[in-house]
């Protein structure tokens, strides 16, 4: 399989380590250095383009990808505010996307294992729910991608949360998020219900950046091929 990197920072490199080790070919590694590359001609080349860059950029390299007719597997959190747009182009120019928060497939499983546990905690009344996400401090945005899908899969099933406050908060309908940026740390998301008997808290820790690559890459491998609009949930069969 031909993959265009469109974004060439760790992550991009840790995609381009998984992906050459099993077999498929780096047609382009683009950064800002080398945006000249986003060009219809030079996309049309790869089977699949794998996108994490920023909040800023991605919306506009997803489009260019469909205008070239290539399929777009992306990671970038923070820009979802433009995630209906891009819906709406995909179907329109009949193109291939898959976006996830985190393609870890441990992360994958604990979205489901979370949503599972809102559903048993929602009777609960005793109980509140809050949520801690620790990464490096590179990272750019704050609350994490992931830490946003938990909070929303929560806010599905708990009754009484209205939304959610990226810092410490009294008012019980609103769920807080506690974002903590420290290196090193490529992740770690808890969620605890707490009542004044017990406290129930579930935990996934990434060790390295590899289980994000790894499931990025065998997303691009899922989604070559095909056309509509898929998550991690598709490619997992969860």
């Amino acid at each position: 399989m031909k993959i265009a990197l469109i974004g060439y920072g760790k992550m991009g490199q840790a995609i381009e380590a998984i992906a050459l080790g099993r077999g498929h070919e780096i047609v382009h590694r683009i950064d800002i250095n080398s945006s000249h590359l986003l060009e219809k001609e030079h996309l049309q080349q790869a089977d699949v383009a794998i996108e994490f860059t920023t909040p800023e950029t991605a919306y506009d390299n997803i489009i260019r990808c469909f205008d070239a007719n290539v399929p777009v597997v992306c990671g970038t959190t923070g820009w979802l505010d433009k995630l209906p747009q891009v819906k709406s182009q995909c179907l329109e120019k009949h193109q291939a996307f898959l976006y996830a928060s985190n393609f870890s497939i441990g992360v994958n499983i604990f979205f489901e294992l979370n949503r599972r546990l809102a559903e048993l905690m929602a009777p609960q009344s005793a109980y509140g729910v809050s949520m801690e996400e620790i990464h490096h401090t590179q990272k750019k945005d704050a609350p994490s991608g992931t830490a946003i899908t938990l909070a929303e899969q929560i806010l599905e099933k708990v009754p009484g949360k209205k939304g959610w406050v990226n810092e410490e908060s009294t008012d019980p309908a609103q769920l807080a998020i506690i974002s903590k940026r420290i290196n090193p740390a490529p992740g770690t998301h808890t969620i605890t219900y707490s009542s004044p008997i017990d406290d129930i808290t579930i935990t996934h820790t990434a060790h390295s950046r590899e289980g994000f690559a790894a499931g990025a890459v065998t997303a691009a491998e899922w989604l070559k091929g095909k056309k509509g609009i898929f998550t991690m949930k598709d490619v997992l069969s969860l």
